[in-house]
């Protein structure tokens, strides 16, 4: 099976997005109510929520805002249906390849303490 990062480009495809970011980065921490698809972070210039899709299912979240050659890496989620089977490692790799593709030479990224450990395994 395919694994394909790109963006969402129908309704269906923005609501898989958010869907997992709803419920893995908001409601899983207690903070569901405070998700808000609509936020204008999601549009702005530079900035690219991302679904890797493996195959017809979306399985993770990114979004990278580029801002000159860095990129951050931001709101990282993976369906918890399918969480340690590597999709989140592959989302990593593939997003890596999108920032350099996208001429950025630094990566940064803020994360969750709960997942310093994962990203350390990834080589960050």
């Amino acid at each position: 099976m395919t694994d394909e990062l790109r963006g969402p480009v129908t309704d269906i495809e923005w609501r898989a997005y958010h869907d997992i970011r709803r419920r893995v980065l908001f409601e899983r921490r207690g903070r569901g109510s405070a998700y808000d698809p609509n936020h204008p972070d999601e549009s702005q210039p530079g900035h690219y929520p991302l679904i890797l899709w493996r195959g017809t299912e979306a399985v993770a979240v990114i979004r990278i805002d580029i801002d000159g050659g860095v990129a951050i890496f931001r709101r990282v989620a993976v369906r918890e249906d399918v969480q340690r089977l590597g999709h989140g490692r592959r989302l990593l790799t593939m997003a890596e390849q999108f920032a350099q593709s996208s001429g950025c030479s630094r990566i940064d990224s803020h994360v969750d303490a709960d997942a310093i450990g994962f990203y350390e395994r990834c080589g960050f």
